[in-house]
């Protein structure tokens, strides 16, 4: 028998061959094969938009991730994942060639080729290659990483690797992780938090706690574990880690901060920033559609709330579309700019961006009504008209008072359509939101927005200081930051004795409208507003304060029928064609925010609905 099976020369000739046969192919593989291309994927980031005060308000796009340098990962959060995936990272080759011989023999006994890769070869297969479970792609993996390992520094491959990885709650990469789970940018989570992060890198469809209560005591003991790993490979204080004994609970899954989240209002204050963005920078929709672009906006995160559950509110109590057929098809939109300087703090464009695609607070096409006439006045003001009582005996205040047309129009007629039109513009409307030359023009057949309509006002707030709207203070790619989004200059549009008269006429209005309202330092409202005489399809109020200057229309629309219906009849007879309803969204919005305790009427507590979630 001994004669028939190899000599022990014949099996190390063989073994010498099968190596250098493997050595070889490998010598072939690792010259021909390249590092490609990252992949489109790997590169593309979201849009991410920032409230006024930092925090993050949405991110959009085909893809959640914000590329974030490394030195913005606090150390801890790096030594979790290091002790987590790779503890030998800083000093190993790249690659783990068990692992490839691992993932080979599942392969080839029919498992998945999943394990025992580096940080290195995830950074590699995230970023270079498909996703594909194939021992061709893993080889090519394995091959690539240790070229990576000789190109790149081990802080890039690491920072590669956070960026990129995929954590669950539709977030690539570990900034849209923290904001996922935590609502905090990455550099504010602390080492517990990053434990847990780092958990998830083994599939956050089994680790994410806030699943499942399976999924939770996964989480937690991988938590613990990832904690423990840090102190023994030397990468945490066992003092430190005895202070880590609460598990670090994520918040619930958070739509509002995920990928595509245009529910509620964020769509509306996403669809306003890039407009301003647009304008501003020369940005196209493609190059948004890109994304990479960090927005910070003016849009204050209480106002906004509070503006979205007090419409909820007023409409959810006054209408019943289910049993008045006039209630049905009812829109309402809102804005509030702040007088000081334009920024626009709030506004409401409808039900639900993602059902209500038109932006209700920035769209032209709603005639403003009687909320013009102080603009007919100032311009009379302003050129030393006549201001005396008109042909239907009342004076101009008192007709912006109690809603006559008559002295209006007679006003009207005495400056002159091209007089109140420049007027107009110049505190704030857009020439396009004009109306036509005709004899109503007086009594509001223009279609301001109710942004550029609060704005207007704005300037009577500011003794006739002009600030055009802007909704967004900075954009930044790649860390740079965009040119042209500097504040609108401040120019004088009316003489301040001139906004002082309008302001005071428009005081008494607000009195007959509201009662005795004031502000949080005392000072009286001034408002305007749409009447019972007003024959024009919409319902307007509009109103300031000192600081904050606030628009509110209301309208009717039918499906496949471009022209706006009636209000005959909308929200019952209280309702006063819709008038009443505007006045009471305004009052209910700025009564948590703006307006003295106990100021203005006393409104009956709200029906049951569902708070508006920006």
């Amino acid at each position: 028998m001994r004669r028939w099976l190899p000599s022990w020369r014949q099996w190390l000739s063989a073994f010498g061959l099968c190596g250098g046969a493997i050595g070889g192919l490998f010598t072939y593989v690792y010259a021909t094969v390249d590092i490609p291309d990252e992949n489109a994927a790997a590169q593309q980031e979201a849009n991410v938009y920032y409230w006024a005060d930092g925090t993050q308000l949405v991110s959009t796009g085909d893809v959640n991730r914000q590329n974030i340098p490394l030195d913005e990962v606090p150390e801890a959060v790096r030594d979790a994942v290091i002790a987590a995936e790779n503890d030998s990272f800083y000093s190993d080759s790249g690659v783990s060639p068990k692992g490839l011989l691992r993932a080979v023999a599942n392969m080839a006994s029919g498992g998945d080729t999943q394990g025992g890769s580096t940080i290195t070869q995830q950074y590699v297969k995230n970023t270079y290659l498909s996703q594909d479970q194939t021992v061709t792609r893993k080889v090519r993996e394995f091959v690539i990483a240790l070229k990576v390992d000789r190109s790149k520094s081990k802080d890039e491959i690491l920072q590669g690797y956070l960026n990129s990885s995929w954590f669950g709650r539709g977030a690539y990469g570990i900034e849209a992780a923290a904001q996922a789970y935590y609502g905090i940018p990455a550099r504010e989570l602390n080492p517990s938090q990053g434990a847990l992060l780092a958990a998830l890198l083994k599939g956050a469809e089994q680790y994410d706690p806030s699943v499942s209560p399976a999924n939770h005591r996964r989480a937690k003991a991988r938590w613990a574990w990832i904690l423990d790993r840090q102190v023994a490979i030397g990468r945490m204080s066992g003092a430190e880690r005895a202070t880590y004994r609460t598990f670090p609970e994520p918040h619930e899954e958070s739509r509002s901060t995920s990928l595509n989240a245009h529910h509620g209002q964020a769509g509306y204050l996403v669809d306003v920033a890039n407009k301003y963005v647009r304008q501003r920078t020369g940005l196209t929709d493609k190059d948004l559609a890109r994304g990479g672009y960090k927005i910070h906006t003016t849009f204050d995160k209480r106002r906004v709330r509070q503006l979205a559950l007090s419409a909820r509110r007023v409409l959810g109590r006054e209408l019943d579309p289910k049993e008045r057929k006039q209630d049905r098809g009812v829109q309402l939109g809102a804005a509030s700019v702040r007088t000081a300087d334009g920024a626009v703090l709030a506004l409401y464009g409808g039900s639900d961006a993602t059902r209500h695609f038109s932006n209700n607070a920035d769209t032209s096409g709603v005639p403003a009504g009687s909320a013009f006439k102080p603009f007919v006045l100032a311009a009379a003001l302003q050129d030393g008209v006549d201001t005396g009582a008109g042909p239907a005996g009342m004076t101009p205040r008192e007709a912006l008072i109690q809603g006559g047309h008559a002295t209006y129009l007679h006003l009207g007629k005495q400056v002159g359509f091209a007089r109140m039109r420049e007027v107009a513009v110049d505190t704030g409307m857009l020439p396009a939101s004009m109306g036509p030359k005709e004899d109503q023009f007086a009594v509001g057949t223009s279609t301001p927005s109710a942004i550029r309509l609060a704005s207007a006002y704005g300037t009577l707030a500011r003794g006739g200081l002009q600030h055009d709207p802007y909704a967004v203070t900075l954009v930044t790619k790649d860390g740079e930051e965009l040119g042209g989004l500097e504040p609108p200059p401040t120019r004088r549009a009316l003489d301040s004795r001139v906004a002082g008269r309008v302001e005071d006429a428009l005081r008494g209005a607000a009195a007959d409208s509201l009662g005795r309202v004031t502000d949080r330092r005392g000072r009286p409202v001034a408002a305007g507003r749409t009447t019972d005489q007003d024959r024009l399809r919409s319902a307007w109020f509009a109103g300031y304060t000192r600081e904050v200057s606030t628009a509110v229309t209301l309208f009717r629309t039918r499906a496949g029928d471009p022209l706006l219906q009636p209000l005959s009849g909308v929200g019952g007879a209280d309702s006063r064609r819709g008038n009443a309803l505007t006045e009471r969204v305004w009052t209910e919005a700025l009564r948590g925010v703006d307006l003295a305790p106990g100021s203005g009427p006393k409104v009956e507590s709200a029906a049951a609905t569902a708070p508006a979630t920006p």
